[in-house]
């Protein structure tokens, strides 16, 4: 067997293996399909009764940011599962089998694309029920899942980087959630970012969740020409930029990723 090989088959049993271990623990699987679920019907009826937007629904608003919102905190599944396997000894037992190494970070990742497509399926049949549609063409709805999908398999990188770096579920539970929210939450997800006072405004402009946000909205067709042209260049170029940003963040986090755990494996 060519080590090309090997290593897509060795990729592929620790993706089933990480696959199965979600499907058998409930917090894990609640995440999964509960939570977005949740985020849909909660921001949808709470925010929904209190914020009109001209043009369109605040649903059809509000969709493709629960759709980032919902990616952006699943990717801490990566780095919490990673730091489980450190505790126990999973990743001493690896070593001592006759595997790839970059298979282990590789079906990691790939699990957890699974797990967003999950996500996303569940979240775009409840907004549907609840009165979110799409707008623009087949193609462009199919870009935008396309498009989000590569953005959260990027962003498990991350979440990877930072769990080797951390080490241990507590610590990186606490660490995950004290970044992830403030990116999400400072952005264009729930609110039209040019309300933000002062400094807040281009910070929420150039945050790569607000471009993945407005990606979305072009491709779904969920947008208004009732309301403002956003005046960042990001945001004018949401959907190239996007993909820009999910290239750049997979060429810096794979590599960083992949020495920390050979580094990990090593002591």
């Amino acid at each position: 067997m060519s080590t090309l090989q090997m290593v897509i088959a060795d990729s592929v049993t620790i993706t089933k293996r990480n696959a199965l271990k979600i499907r058998r623990a409930p917090d894990l699987l609640g995440g999964v399909v509960m939570l977005p679920i949740v985020f849909v019907l909660l921001f949808t009826y709470v925010f929904g009764s209190m914020i009109s937007l001209p043009g369109m629904s605040y649903g059809e608003y509000l969709l493709p940011g629960i759709f980032v919102l919902t990616i952006v905190t699943g990717a801490q599944i990566t780095g919490y599962t990673l730091t489980q396997d450190l505790q126990k000894g999973v990743f001493d037992r690896f070593r001592t089998l006759p595997m790839a190494p970059s298979a282990v970070l590789t079906g990691q990742t790939l699990s957890d694309l699974i797990t967003n497509v999950t996500s996303i399926v569940t979240m775009a049949v409840v907004g549907l029920l609840v009165g979110w549609r799409i707008n623009g063409s087949p193609w462009e709805a199919i870009g935008g899942f396309l498009l989000l999908l590569l953005f959260a398999y990027a962003f498990s990188w991350v979440t990877a980087t930072v769990a080797l770096s951390l080490r241990t579920p507590e610590v990186f539970n606490n660490v995950a959630t004290l970044v992830s929210f403030p990116l999400v939450f400072l952005s264009n997800a729930f609110v039209d970012s040019a309300r933000l006072p002062g400094l807040l405004r281009p910070i929420a402009d150039w945050n790569p969740v607000s471009t993945m946000v407005q990606a979305a909205r072009e491709l779904f067709g969920n947008t208004s020409a009732a309301l403002p042209v956003p005046d960042a260049w990001p945001l004018q170029h949401a959907v190239p930029v996007s993909l820009l940003w999910s290239v750049l963040l997979l060429v810096v986090f794979v590599p960083l990723a992949t020495r920390l755990y050979r580094r990990s494996v090593s002591r």
